[in-house]
């Protein structure tokens, strides 16, 4: 039997080295986003604890330059949490479009692999024409020479 050659193996080869290249990208950016996400959710408890100091300070206390300071540590930290919140946006466009170049890599791979199959099909067929033709051959000559030895 011939072996199974398919003439696309390299394009197949480098569309599998692509995805595999992609799966690491993405990755690399959900990491970098969960990071992220982790950080604006700090910086939200952080909000959170300052404007309760805040409200108990104003109760207890009537220090105006205290007052005054854990209001501007709040304004701070909202400050942060603004500027986390756009990086996270910004992170989960990076997701987005990295999903999109893996789910291009995986359909691209996924085609060649489709070729690769229907080749080898039409390989196994033609394997087997030529197997049945030989078949047939190989029974024609017995058939002859048992015939001309009558």
């Amino acid at each position: 039997m011939a072996k199974f050659i398919f003439s696309m193996q390299n394009i197949l080869s480098m569309k599998e080295k692509i995805e595999e290249q992609e799966k690491a990208e993405y990755s690399q950016v959900m990491m970098r986003f969960n990071e992220e996400q982790d950080k604006l959710n700090e910086l939200i408890e952080r909000q959170s604890m300052a404007e309760v100091e805040l409200k108990n300070t104003i109760n207890e206390v009537l220090d105006v330059r205290e007052i005054r300071e854990k209001e501007d540590f709040l304004e701070i930290i909202k400050m942060y949490v603004k500027e986390q919140q756009l990086i996270v946006i910004a992170c989960e466009e990076e997701v987005r479009q990295a999903r999109e170049r893996l789910n291009e890599a995986m359909k691209e791979r996924k085609i060649y692999e489709k070729l690769r199959e229907k080749a080898f099909e039409e390989f196994i067929q033609e394997e087997n024409k030529r197997e049945q033709k030989e078949i047939d051959e190989l029974v024609s000559y017995r058939y002859g020479n048992i015939k001309s030895e009558d």
